[in-house]
């Protein structure tokens, strides 16, 4: 099966550019549609491999100070149609917000949509206020992790899925009519505890590690391959991904360096990053400062000087 998301060839790792949703990420200001627009085609114009947006409705007080967020399934099918080489995925789906056998259906529909270029990405959810508000289930949200992850990965790879779960059910859903890579799509999780990265090692393609610094990698890669030995699986099986945050223009004055930033010329960035190819992950998801078009034009250089050094390596 191929493992997602592609990289370009010998580069030392796939580049995916996170994408800002929520309310004042984009320097200050709230995404518009355009903007999300500009930020896509022109990441894809400057060599990103891939494009995420994070799964969240909100964050805050419910009842007090909200900052609100736009739906991520919606915007990666809107992207899909006006895309068409970089992946597409959610940075992760929570997986007590959908229904798994028709968050199932919605993926496999926008690789459809995508020819062939969505990601299944999912985790089990950790804001519990988002939750709250909006009535989705927070109690035993492990399980309902579990019951999602085998009903999605069933559909997928046989296009069908019977699961009598203690929080999640399906009789006989299918997948049908079939995108175009029938024989299923990679399953990406999101997870660090021992629960989930079992059921990573278990179950999933690939592993995202969230935001860490190279050096916070290290104990979750420890966990994640004695994972696989409980389970019988070759842990060089499982691809991995890990997000940086990255500086790419200077901050306005005042503004302090955020923790796990990285910043500084292209070559000392790129070799920052690295770092991680040096650790095992075949993916970097990077969230820019400043999250704007400006922004991801400023990481081109970083880019090219990836893939010089691939070449000269």
């Amino acid at each position: 099966m191929e493992l997602t998301p592609r990289r370009t060839p010998d580069r030392p790792f796939g580049l995916g550019l996170n994408l800002p949703y929520v309310e004042g990420s984009l320097d200050g200001r709230t995404p518009r549609w355009a903007d999300i627009l500009a930020m896509a085609t022109t990441a894809e114009a400057v060599g990103f491999d891939a494009l995420w947006i994070s799964d969240h409705v909100g964050f805050g007080d419910p009842a007090g100070e909200w900052t609100g967020a736009w739906e991520s399934s919606t915007l990666l099918a809107a992207l899909a149609a006006v895309t068409r080489r970089v992946h597409l995925g959610s940075y992760v789906s929570a997986a007590p917000y959908r229904n798994p056998a028709l968050f199932a259906k919605m993926v496999e529909t926008l690789d459809e949509v995508s020819g062939g270029r969505a990601i299944m990405a999912i985790g089990a959810g950790w804001n519990e206020p988002e939750s709250r508000s909006y009535g989705f289930p927070w109690q035993h949200r492990f399980d309902r992790f579990e019951d999602a992850l085998r009903i999605v990965t069933a559909m997928l790879r046989t296009g069908e899925a019977t699961h009598a779960g203690a929080q999640e059910r399906a009789w006989h859903a299918r997948l049908a009519p079939r995108g175009p890579r029938p024989r299923g799509l990679p399953v990406m999780v999101g997870s660090s505890g021992p629960r989930m990265l079992r059921l990573t090692a278990e179950l999933a393609d690939d592993w995202n590690a969230g935001l860490r610094t190279p050096e916070e990698t290290v104990p979750l890669i420890r966990a994640l391959d004695e994972a696989c030995r409980a389970v019988g699986r070759d842990a060089t099986t499982l691809s991995r991904s890990v997000e940086a945050l990255v500086r790419t223009l200077p901050a306005a004055r005042g503004v302090e360096r955020e923790k796990r930033e990285l910043r500084g010329p292209p070559q000392v960035i790129a070799g920052e990053l690295r770092r991680y190819a040096g650790l095992g992950f075949g993916h970097v998801q990077v969230q820019l400062r400043p999250n704007t078009p400006a922004g991801v034009e400023a990481f081109a250089p970083v880019i090219e000087e990836l893939d010089r050094g691939s070449a000269r390596a």
